[in-house]
């Protein structure tokens, strides 16, 4: 059974406050795409729509906050990662405080709505803000146990997710910690590092490869900011090299994350499947992936062209 993480994301915080006194949602008019219905039938007081205006759902979040609470807010991911940067940076990350940023809608998942409502450039955006710790869940289970680890963990955290619903990867009782990953599949002639939706690209990928004799690694990467330097310099020494794929700009995504953490400490091929640097076209979610490359196939054309060029 597939499910949109978004409302998993919200059905878990109904009943992580009823757990912690101290929750609190604070909304831009999102709380039906968000899941939250749950949450403001049985937690009105705790509840605050600021109506269409995520400047002031940022502000007051960090008000909130400011006052010993573990403050919620959610909206579209391009307009918590861009049009609230200055609230998100100025008013939580500078000072840590507990406040909990969501990006919904992340990617090119927003499809039809077209380039103003694709989010593509979110996670370089908030992995590059000092405090600020980055997220992004590939599955129902693991978006709520991320959630319950926001919720737990102090300081400032941004989490992304897509629209659309999300199969199941993980049990329920899976683990997650912060800077963790989760490997999914073992190999040892390139390793997929990838987080969110990209994660069933990948793991399509290492099928198709497996039938041409190509043993691929996947590697969910749902820490991104601190991310598992670990698990990336085992890849780096393990394999031939590394893809990276998601569904965000090539520029200062996870490609970027590794590709800095690799050139300091163990020069490795690295190739980026993910959004060129463009704006993206209104369409249905299958013809923006087959048109922008986030596809399995693209994945399989990277890895294979990198083995290539190692032999060579």
């Amino acid at each position: 059974m597939s499910i949109a993480n978004r409302l998993v994301y919200g059905a878990a915080l109904a009943e992580l406050a009823a757990q912690d006194p101290n929750i609190v949602v604070v909304d831009s008019d999102f709380g039906r795409a968000a899941g939250y219905e749950a949450f403001w039938q049985k937690y009105p007081d705790r509840y605050f729509n600021c109506g269409i205006a995520e400047q002031g759902m940022c502000s007051v979040a960090v008000g909130l906050a400011s006052c010993g609470l573990t403050a919620f807010a959610c909206s579209f991911a391009v307009f918590t990662s861009m049009r609230a940067l200055d609230q998100v940076r100025n008013g939580a990350a500078l000072y840590d405080l507990n406040v909990k940023f969501v990006g919904s809608h992340a990617g090119i998942e927003t499809a039809k709505d077209g380039a103003t409502h694709q989010s593509v450039e979110d996670i370089a955006i908030m992995r590059s803000l000092p405090n600020m710790k980055v997220l992004a869940p590939c599955s129902p289970n693991q978006t709520a146990a991320l959630t319950r680890l926001m919720a737990q963990t102090p300081g400032t955290f941004y989490i992304r997710f897509g629209r659309e619903e999300s199969e199941e990867r993980y049990a329920a009782d899976q683990v997650f910690t912060l800077g963790g990953s989760c490997e999914l599949r073992c190999g040892t002639d390139v390793a997929i590092l990838t987080y969110g939706r990209m994660v069933d690209m990948a793991l399509e990928a290492a099928e198709i490869l497996a039938g041409q004799g190509v043993s691929a690694r996947v590697v969910d990467m749902y820490s991104i900011k601190p991310f598992d330097r670990a698990a990336v310099l085992r890849a780096a020494t393990q394999t031939k090299g590394i893809v990276t794929a998601e569904d965000h700009s090539v520029i200062g995504g996870l490609g970027g994350a590794v590709a800095e953490y690799l050139s300091e400490t163990r020069p490795t091929l690295v190739r980026r499947v993910g959004m060129p640097d463009c704006y993206g076209r209104s369409g249905t979610s299958s013809d923006l992936r087959a048109l922008y490359g986030l596809t399995a196939e693209a994945i399989c054309r990277e890895a294979l062209g990198m083995i290539q060029n190692t032999i060579h």
